[in-house]
């Protein structure tokens, strides 16, 4: 710390009780300053010397007639008793002692006595201006401190500019060079990367911590004067909102009944939201969904979380299952708010599409570029959803079917590699649910297409008796296509059109009757030999696809789901000769 003594003298202020101060001098005494609940004993010629306002003060002062000394009263001097005496001092010529926690104190006490040039060179004024510009701004940590004290000598700290000229030292010392750096700093994180260092070894977010110590309005303002001066990234300025956060995050979780309490943390959270940067890269997804939480338990105001809700809306992609898991406010209906993870995802997706909308490119542009990115961003976030709706199913109650549905809606046409995710996901739903109806367990199992299941998804499907049991049967059908004719697959259904495909072959599976599925399904289910499984399987295949044609020959629709019977026409054929009476009579009078 950077200090600077003025004055040869030896101190001899002296204390009678805890409110009269005096110099041990042979020569009496001959003015009385008040100052606060303490009196100074002094003499008028070494102050009148360098304080203009002491000169307007005594003069226009009448002497008491019990005392022969002037009295004179200066109660609104900032820095009170402690910052005058050391005034008074320097006017003996006492040796006194400035450094970063007093010299704000002593500077507006300088400035409300007028201690200028005009009055006598080398006045006190002038002195501490050459220890502030020489010194201590130049000084990283000596900064900080005096800025942090000018908030107790406000609106004089503003006055005189000190807290100004802070936050432009320290704007400044947060752009230059780390290879510049050769100053003492706070670096006490550790990250998983290592961090970016020069050849003196300063990484380049050296100074965020330090700045973490200040208050929260200080914090703003040097926050903003760095913007203001440019130099640092913006990703360095996310990074110094996420420690300051940090380490008050703590009291933002917590529920405090202290109103006064709640009412600061919830502006410090107001204000962390105002200062986030713009761009898009420079905060993480898991910081802004620690603020939407905090903003939730804080009971923040609706702007503050709509901008919250719009930042991770912009990399959703980038959130994991635990980010998501936000706790709902006591007394509510759900013990998890799935109402604001709602919301992330329609943020998410009006952005997709306003992006989209906005891209004025050719199609081959598109599927190379944005478009490409796009599909990545989306398949993540529906892996993301999926591993949501899997986990609150597990750990929330009161999670209804049509919550459920709601959200699993909103990412139905995302593309997937496989539609395991959302089997886990009903599966879970289910398990952790069983009073729900027949007909919200069909209308669940409709977000799932059984084509885009993997063997072992299938095979785990078969076995589960919580499943509609012509879910079961509908799985069974696909595996028979693949394992008849393994080189064609079943054709997808067009993005956008979750479950459409279905359609036809859930009509005709659900037209087989109850004994017959009942039957099959349980067969399946026991624990069988691969071979007995097979077998099962062909029995079940052989009624479905009776079914099947059947359906087409009553109705006299040759395309009943064809892309699926076009490609197992040895099925059909045997179908064909296991048809009912009628249809025989038909083909055989044609």
């Amino acid at each position: 710390m950077k200090f600077m003594k003025l004055g040869s003298k030896p101190d001899s202020f002296q204390s009678d009780e805890d409110s009269i101060r005096y110099v041990a001098t042979e020569l009496a005494t001959d003015v009385v300053v008040n100052v606060g609940d303490v009196k100074f004993f002094l003499h008028k010629f070494p102050l009148l010397s360098k304080s203009a306002r002491l000169q307007k003060l005594i003069a226009t002062t009448t002497t008491d007639e019990q005392s022969s000394d002037d009295e004179i009263h200066i109660p609104d001097i900032p820095g009170g008793p402690p910052a005058f005496e050391i005034c008074a001092k320097f006017c003996y010529g006492m040796t006194v002692t400035l450094n970063a926690y007093n010299v704000v104190a002593v500077r507006c006490a300088a400035e409300y006595l007028e201690m200028y040039e005009s009055i006598e060179s080398g006045n006190l004024v002038y002195k501490i201006e050459v220890f502030l510009n020489s010194s201590i701004l130049r000084s990283w940590k000596d900064s900080i401190i005096v800025l942090q004290t000018t908030r107790s000598f406000y609106p004089w700290s503003e006055d005189v500019k000190l807290d100004v000229r802070c936050l432009e030292s320290i704007a400044l010392k947060t752009a230059i060079d780390p290879a510049r750096v050769d100053w003492s700093y706070t670096y006490n994180r550790r990250k998983l990367l290592p961090p970016e260092i020069n050849k003196n070894g300063v990484p380049r977010d050296w100074w965020i911590e330090d700045l973490a110590e200040l208050s929260i309005d200080l914090f703003k303002r040097v926050v903003r004067t760095i913007r203001r001066k440019g130099g640092v990234l913006p990703e360095f300025i996310g990074e110094a909102l996420e420690v300051y956060a940090a380490k008050r995050i703590t009291g933002f979780m917590i529920q405090n009944d202290d109103d006064d309490d709640v009412i600061e943390q919830r502006s410090l959270l107001e204000t962390l939201v105002s200062l986030l940067p713009s761009e898009k890269q420079s905060v993480s997804c898991g910081f802004l969904i620690k603020l939407l939480k905090s903003s939730v338990s804080l009971e923040c105001g609706e702007e503050e979380r709509k901008e919250l809700s719009r930042r991770i809306g912009e990399k959703l992609e980038e959130a994991n299952v635990t980010d998501l898991l936000i706790r709902a406010p006591e007394g509510g209906e759900t013990v998890y708010d799935i109402d604001i993870v709602e919301t992330l995802i329609d943020q998410y997706v009006t952005q997709q599409t306003q992006k989209r909308d906005e891209l004025d490119c050719s199609e081959e542009d598109i599927n190379e570029g944005d478009g490409f990115v796009s599909d990545s961003s989306k398949a993540n976030v529906a892996k993301l959803i999926d591993g949501y709706l899997t986990e609150i199913s597990r750990i929330e109650p009161n999670l209804s079917p049509l919550k459920f549905i709601s959200i699993a809606e909103k990412v139905s046409n995302f593309p997937r590699s496989s539609h395991d995710g959302v089997y886990r996901a009903i599966d879970m739903f289910l398990k952790q649910h069983p009073g729900i109806t027949k007909s919200e367990k069909k209308s669940l199992s409709r977000l799932m297409d059984c084509r885009k299941l993997s063997p072992e998804a299938c095979a785990h499907a078969v076995q589960n008796e919580r499943l509609p049991l012509r879910v079961v049967v509908q799985i069974l059908f696909f595996e028979q296509v693949r394992a008849t004719c393994p080189a064609a697959k079943p054709s997808l259904p067009p993005s956008g059109s979750h479950g459409s495909s279905r359609t036809t072959t859930e009509e005709e599976c659900d037209s087989v009757t109850a004994t017959e599925e009942t039957t099959t399904t349980t067969t399946m289910r026991d624990k069988m030999s691969s071979s007995e499984k097979t077998k099962a399987k062909g029995v079940v295949m052989s009624r479905i696809f009776s079914k099947l044609w059947s359906g087409k020959d009553r109705d006299g629709v040759g395309d009943v789901s064809s892309s699926d019977t076009s490609e197992s026409p040895g099925s059909a054929t045997t179908v064909g000769d296991k048809s009912t009476p009628s249809t025989r009579r038909r083909r055989s009078s044609s």
